[in-house]
């Protein structure tokens, strides 16, 4: 079994698989800190100052200065804010994704339309031959 466990590991797609996961931790965290730190200001600095992280609804009764607060105090919040972040950093990881593979996979069309080295006779042509001789 421990063979085995070895073969599993030592195989190609589960090293690639790895390294894309540490890879995409580490690109999220990195799309996160854009999201948070660039593009949040900026998309509060066109919506007149609206922070979308702290926009939440309390469902229940009390009244608490920040998202946070009613948090803590344990209080039912629903926290479509955070929700509108969310989808704002899908979006960016998507349309990211998107533009990586696109630029792969016009490197890979680049490599397919070189020019092949000449192919050589087929089995057939080279069977007509020997037949050919044969005859002569």
């Amino acid at each position: 079994m421990i063979k085995e466990f070895k073969d599993f590991i030592a195989k190609g797609n589960v090293m690639d698989m790895a390294v894309g996961i540490i890879i995409g931790a580490a690109f999220t965290a990195i799309v996160g800190s854009l999201v948070a730190d660039l593009i949040n200001p900026i998309i509060s600095l066109f919506m007149g100052g609206i922070d979308f992280s702290g926009m939440y609804a309390l469902l229940g009764e009390g009244e608490y200065a920040s998202i946070t607060a009613a948090e803590e105090a344990g209080a039912a919040v629903f926290a479509y804010g955070r929700f509108i972040m969310a989808i704002i950093n899908f979006l960016i990881i998507a349309f990211v994704v998107f533009v990586l593979v696109r630029s792969v996979n016009k490197m890979k069309k680049k490599e397919e339309e070189a020019p092949a080295a000449p192919a050589g006779p087929t089995q057939e042509e080279l069977l007509m031959e020997i037949r050919d001789a044969l005859k002569k």
